[in-house]
């Protein structure tokens, strides 16, 4: 309360501080989390309050909120790109290492090393930190590297030794063959295909249909080509995210006039 208090009527020229004060304080009084502490509401409110104000562009407290709520979203990879976007956090360390960690973690790698790069380009402060934790990447990256190529040493010719072995063909078109006893077809592959006498001469015999029975086409979903689904290319967030209908806060009306 006596934090709702001073953020209500706060009239310093640091209303950056009140908040970080109460986020801090919301981190130490309920350090499990959960509904009661309702840290992601409040780091939420923070940053919509604070947006827009050019002034902490630059200042890690409010990089430091931003990278808090990012922990709260299901995909900080588009906050992060926001952040870029509108310059926020860009000349500071922290944006860069933890946007390469969470590309990191996803096995975007290239895209990690694209990102450090970019941090180090602009010389992000403390410079020291991003080069450390930039090396410290490369070296979990070659580590991995080498745990793979001693797994399978050829692993990149193995698309070449591999011999494309027929498939069996889901819900296809089982016709009766025999005129006197109709019995179905057998499809074997693999190690299962029977080897034919060549000295024997087969002739494929003709479908016969069974009179007065139903015809109908089986689904075979190996001979449908419809068109590709399309992919909807990542784009970054044109403005911070809306605020949710929360519970408490909804306005009051008529709870019997619906059917």
């Amino acid at each position: 309360r006596e934090f709702e208090a001073e953020i209500r009527f706060y009239s310093g020229d640091d209303p950056l501080d009140v908040w970080e004060r109460y986020i801090k304080w919301t981190e130490q009084a309920f350090p499990g989390g959960g509904k009661d502490g309702n840290l992601a509401a409040v780091l939420e409110r923070a940053v919509q309050a604070l947006h827009g104000q050019q002034r902490y562009y630059k200042d890690p407290r409010y990089l430091n909120l931003w990278l808090k709520f990012g922990d709260c979203c299901n995909e900080p990879l588009d906050l992060y790109s926001y952040l870029h976007s509108q310059e926020i956090g860009t000349m500071l360390a922290p944006l860069y290492i933890t946007w390469a960690e969470a590309l990191e973690a996803r096995g975007s790698f290239r895209k990690a090393d694209l990102i450090f790069q970019e941090g180090l380009q602009r010389k992000a402060e403390p410079l020291d930190k991003l080069q450390a934790h930039h090396k410290q990447f490369q070296a979990r990256v070659s580590r991995q590297t080498l745990l793979a190529l001693e797994e399978s040493p050829d692993g990149d010719n193995m698309g070449l030794l591999e011999i494309a072995e027929p498939q069996r063909s889901s819900l296809a078109d089982l016709k009766g063959r025999g005129k006197k006893k109709v019995r179905a077809p057998i499809s074997r592959v693999g190690d299962a295909v029977k080897v034919m006498n060549p000295n024997r001469s087969c002739q494929p015999q003709a479908s016969l249909q069974l009179p007065n029975a139903p015809s109908f086409a089986v689904f075979d979903e190996n001979s449908v080509s419809g068109p590709e689904i399309a992919t909807i290319p990542a784009q970054s967030w044109p403005a911070p995210p809306v605020p949710r209908a929360k519970e408490n806060e909804l306005s009051a009306g008529p709870w019997n006039s619906g059917r």
